[in-house]
């Protein structure tokens, strides 16, 4: 059984106040993922919570103490603690005694591309009549959940496709190569811990070794590793893409 201490509820949005009462006593039955959310299934309901940019969960003894942005714990009675840290607070943490899929956060997420509904013709179908770069595409999480910023610009250059190609112009062929590229990407990532470029460690404390597979992202003026071209960097959508003009016409 499980027991909520909330000591900062002014996250991105504010920690409901019942939260504690609807939890308290409660069992942990399961835990998920949903694109970027974690659902901590009870007994009562579901727990729906985002680490934001800087949040992370850690397993502390029962008696330590909290830090300075250790905003909630979760309390188990097997004397550990579910801590939440999240300096600039832009985590969330929502409650649902309902199916936590209809929730406003999860109900218009798009297939995961893991999964086996993320395929080749799904991506054909889903660019049709979209106007959009491909590569603010595959960043929409109404389109495809889990394809961030690094990912997406090292998929492009795998498929071999430009970055500001419309999305509706992509054929057959190229939404299969960007399909299996996006798979490959993320896949490689996780077996070797996820990208580090700044302050990301894994759940051991562990930096992400991808960085050293990176082909295109952050190497501006670096040459391609395939073609030795100077690698390019544009902006759209207020993000950094970086591409190969030869190898991604």
């Amino acid at each position: 059984m499980v027991d909520v201490i909330v000591r900062e509820r002014r996250l991105r949005w504010p920690i409901a106040a019942h939260i504690e009462a609807a939890i308290r006593g409660s069992t942990v039955r399961s835990i998920e993922r949903r694109a970027k959310y974690i659902l901590i299934r009870f007994d009562t309901g579901t727990l729906i919570l985002h680490l934001g940019m800087s949040g992370s969960l850690r397993l502390v003894k029962f008696d330590t103490p909290p830090n300075t942005h250790d905003h909630w714990d979760i309390r188990v009675d097997s004397g550990w603690i579910l801590r939440f840290h999240d300096p600039r607070r832009f985590g969330s943490l929502h409650w649902t005694e309902s199916d936590p899929a209809l929730h406003p956060l999860l109900e218009r997420l798009a297939p995961e591309p893991l999964s086996d509904a993320f395929d080749p013709e799904y991506v054909y179908r889903a660019t049709r009549k979209r106007s959009v770069a491909v590569k603010q595409f595959i960043m929409n999480s109404q389109q495809v959940v889990g394809v961030g910023n690094i990912y997406a610009s090292e998929a492009l250059f795998r498929a071999r496709i430009s970055p500001r190609r419309a999305a509706r112009r992509l054929t057959r062929e190229e939404a299969k190569a960007l399909a299996l590229a996006i798979k490959d990407v993320l896949a490689e990532a996780i077996k070797i811990g996820g990208t580090t470029l700044r302050d990301y460690v894994n759940a051991d404390g562990a930096p992400g070794y991808f960085r050293q597979k990176l082909f295109v992202y952050e190497r501006t003026g670096a040459a391609c590793r395939v073609c030795r071209s100077p690698i390019k960097r544009i902006v759209q959508g207020q993000r950094s893409t970086y591409w190969c003009s030869t190898c991604q016409r």
